[in-house]
C-alpha cells in the first residue's frame, strides 16, 4: 500500500523532474547574423582611429581547452589615435552557446590569474548615443611592471549583466525561456599612470566606435533593445 509519505515524496520527485524539463533550453539563439564574424562587424578604422591586429591581449587558446570551448571567436586589436598616439586595446570574444558550465570569463576574475592585483571594480553606465547607455564595468588592474584601465561588458542573450552574480541569474533567465543564448565578452583597456585620463579616452572611444558599426550589425555587440535605441537616437 502507498502511504502518505510515499505519495510526498513521489510527488517532489515529479515537481523537481517537471522543474529540470522546464529548465531545459531547448532552442539556440545568436544575434550573430549567419554567415557573418563579429572581425566583420567592427570596423578596422573610423575617424583618426585606425587599428591592427594582436594576439597577446588574450591568452592563447589551447585546443579542447575551456577558452577554446567558451569562444568560437575572439578579435584582438590595438587602435591608435592619429593625433595623440594614444593606443587602446580591444577584445571581442564571441561564444554560441552559454550554459551552466560555459559562461563567459568576466575580467576581474581572469586578470588576477595573470599576476594583476584589482584595485577599482565600479559598475558604470557608458553613454553610446542620446539616452543610450551600456551597462558595463570599469576596473584598475595593477602588475608590478604594469597598469591597465579597463571598461568591459558582456552580453548573455539579450542581458547585459554587470557582475557574475547578475550573469548567473540571467543564465537562468534565458533557460527558463528554453533558450541556449550567444554570448559575447567586449573589453577595452589601456595601460597608463593615470586612470582617471584613461577613462575618458575610453568613455569616449567606445560611443564613436558602435556608432562606426553598420546598424543590423549592432546587437552582436550590445543587445537588439540598445541597437534599436540607438538607430532611433540618430546614430
Amino acid at each position: 500500500m502507498i502511504n502518505r509519505r510515499d505519495m510526498i515524496v513521489g510527488a517532489t520527485c515529479l515537481a523537481g523532474s517537471g522543474a529540470a524539463y522546464f529548465l531545459k533550453p531547448r532552442r539556440r539563439v545568436s544575434l550573430l547574423p549567419s554567415g557573418q564574424t563579429v572581425d566583420q562587424a567592427v570596423p578596422r578604422a573610423f575617424g583618426p582611429w585606425a587599428s591592427h591586429d594582436v594576439s597577446d591581449v588574450v591568452a592563447p587558446k589551447i585546443e579542447g581547452s575551456l577558452a577554446s570551448r567558451l569562444y568560437g571567436e575572439t578579435v584582438g586589436r590595438v587602435y591608435a589615435h592619429a593625433v595623440t598616439g594614444a593606443e587602446i586595446m580591444m577584445l571581442l570574444a564571441h561564444g554560441d552557446t552559454q550554459s551552466e558550465d560555459l559562461q563567459l570569463h568576466r575580467p576581474e576574475i581572469c586578470y588576477p590569474a595573470f599576476g594583476f592585483a584589482i584595485q577599482h571594480s565600479v559598475a558604470v553606465d557608458v553613454p553610446v548615443a542620446p539616452g543610450v547607455a551600456v551597462p558595463s564595468r570599469t576596473l584598475v588592474a595593477v602588475a608590478p611592471d604594469r597598469r591597465e584601465t579597463i571598461i568591459y561588458w558582456s552580453r548573455l542573450g539579450e542581458y547585459l549583466p554587470v557582475d557574475r552574480k547578475q550573469q548567473q541569474l540571467d543564465r537562468l533567465r534565458t533557460a527558463m525561456s528554453g533558450v541556449v543564448a550567444d554570448g559575447l565578452l567586449a573589453r577595452f583597456s589601456m595601460v597608463s599612470q593615470d586612470s582617471q585620463a584613461a577613462f575618458g579616452t575610453l568613455t569616449d572611444f567606445i560611443p564613436a566606435l558602435l556608432q562606426a558599426v553598420r546598424r543590423e550589425r549592432r546587437p552582436v555587440l550590445i543587445g537588439t533593445t540598445r541597437a534599436a535605441a540607438m538607430a532611433a537616437a540618430g546614430a
